[in-house]
């Protein structure tokens, strides 16, 4: 175990605990099953404008993946679409809320959605009670994308939200275990829910993960659609010896030790937060290495 580790080489816990304060995080990318790849590319890039980054069929496990975003994965973050042969439909479940798409001109973005067949579910508009003018798409899986009116932007491609049951409990374990920061937190009484954005910079600079609770909702299903996030890390190893400790104390666990995967060797650890949504920390060196490949 990592704790274990920790212990026979002599770090201390609170050592142990600055590391994700540390440590140069950035988020990677989303991964998500779909059950028509090239369906999902061609929506993907000609309704949201984004490019196809790399694409590839690994036939012996079954399964393709597409990554798409709207700049190089050295330095932007993606979508990972994964297709498993012969599977055509996910569960999305309750938990997932949406991915967010940054536009200077969301009526503009919602006509081109709409003239090439795809769904809007709010028409844009200011947000109740605000100004930002935002809508939703819906993708022909069943995600649902929140298009935000906002500047010119490093980073359209700028949340992932998704519920959870206790959010300051949520927030605190970001905080420890990734080294995330609280940028802003707000409550809406009248729609009885409240949200949190954590990162590693301004929301209006990159992508950032927001977390809703809804009033006495304490548990969601996760379906089998959405898989987990990726982040870089510096190394693995430490930030899994912190994550074990954090786990310990706000609950969650490590799903996978930290190690090289087989075939391609990039060091990653996986864990699961305590609402249970999956979190993948990559080793930065080894991300770009294998982005040159």
């Amino acid at each position: 175990m990592a704790s274990e580790e920790a212990i026979e080489t002599g770090v201390e816990s609170e050592n142990l605990l600055d590391w994700p304060k540390k440590d140069k995080h950035r988020f990677l990318h989303a991964v998500y099953r779909v059950g028509d790849l090239d369906r999902t590319i061609k929506f993907y890039t000609e309704c949201f404008g984004m490019k196809l980054l790399r694409k590839r069929d690994v036939p012996e496990e079954k399964y393709s993946n597409a990554f798409l975003g709207f700049g190089p994965e050295e330095s932007n973050f993606a979508v990972e679409l994964t297709y498993n042969y012969g599977v055509d439909k996910y569960d999305i479940g309750t938990g997932f809320g949406h991915f967010a798409i940054a536009s200077e001109d969301v009526y503009k973005l919602v006509e081109d959605i709409r003239s090439k067949g795809g769904k809007i579910t709010r028409e844009p508009g200011p947000v109740k009670g605000g100004s930002t003018v935002i809508a939703f798409a819906q993708d022909p899986d069943g995600y649902i994308f929140e298009l935000i009116q906002r500047g010119p932007t490093p980073e359209p491609l700028c949340q992932v939200m998704l519920r959870v049951g206790d959010l300051d409990r949520s927030i605190q374990f970001y905080e420890k275990a990734c080294g995330m920061k609280l940028l802003r937190k707000s409550d809406n009484a009248a729609y009885k829910y409240t949200i949190a954005m954590l990162g590693y910079a301004d929301e209006y600079e990159t992508t950032v993960l927001e977390l809703t609770y809804n009033y006495d909702v304490k548990e969601y299903t996760k379906g089998n659609a959405y898989a987990q996030v990726a982040i870089s890390t510096e190394d693995v190893y430490k930030s899994a010896q912190a994550i074990d400790l954090v786990t310990k104390e706000l609950g969650g666990k490590i799903t996978r030790q930290p190690g090289p995967l087989p075939g391609i060797n990039t060091k990653i650890t996986s864990f699961l937060d305590p609402d249970g949504w999956k979190v993948v920390l990559v080793d930065h060196s080894d991300f770009l290495k294998e982005l040159e490949k």
